[in-house]
């Protein structure tokens, strides 16, 4: 399918759901012959190959975002990296804090990454599925194996650039800061955060 023949109805569809810029949208579609599926992969690709240039480089930009969830009783703060103070401003970074920040109130999350767990914390869990996995009786070989994929669910849940965003549970968060690094043209590092709930130490 040529790019002419790429309806701006489907190009406005595939930057909805992927915030790709408007061109690489149709280069993408035209690229898979107008399948909205293999345009987005395309573009994930893309943008992968895109983060993975820029990912040396360093963030001394940013902000702090802050966001309290209706209701007042959830706030989150949370620091993203960026290159350069330009792009900190933009509508498009704004809109970037604020998802992840309430990413951040909605779910379970600990810590950006899962090399930031404490080791503690990823020992005591990993010892409470062997106990649980035990429990039924499985050969030791399947024990294991059962325990792993409860300990990358556990990732899965508490890692925030590992939990499936909370607008598309088929990308990850990490996929939607990679979408923002092609889009942006920037590094954009998740730093940390902190969740404040009403009554909890």
């Amino acid at each position: 399918m040529s790019g002419e023949t790429i309806s701006a109805t489907l190009v406005r569809d595939l930057r909805e759901k992927t915030g790709a810029g408007m061109m690489d949208c149709k280069k993408a579609l035209a690229a898979t012959g107008g399948n909205m599926e293999a345009a987005v992969e395309h573009l994930r690709k893309a943008g992968l190959s895109a983060a993975d240039k820029r990912s040396g480089r360093e963030t001394r930009e940013g902000q702090v975002y802050a966001y309290i969830h209706p209701g007042g009783r959830v706030g989150v703060m949370i620091e993203i990296g960026c290159e350069t103070d330009f792009v900190a401003r933009t509508d498009e970074f704004q809109s970037l804090c604020r998802e992840l920040a309430m990413q951040v109130a909605a779910t379970e999350a600990l810590a950006v990454e899962r090399d930031q767990l404490p080791a503690a914390r990823v020992a005591k869990e990993r010892e409470i599925f062997a106990a649980q996995v035990a429990a039924m009786g499985k050969p030791a070989a399947v024990t294991e194996k059962i325990v792993e994929g409860k300990i990358e669910k556990f990732f899965a849940d508490v890692a925030l650039l590992e939990q499936p965003y909370i607008r598309d549970p088929e990308r990850k968060v990490k996929d939607v800061v990679t979408a923002a690094i092609a889009k942006l043209g920037e590094n954009i590092t998740v730093r940390r955060f902190a969740k404040f709930r009403l009554g909890e130490e």
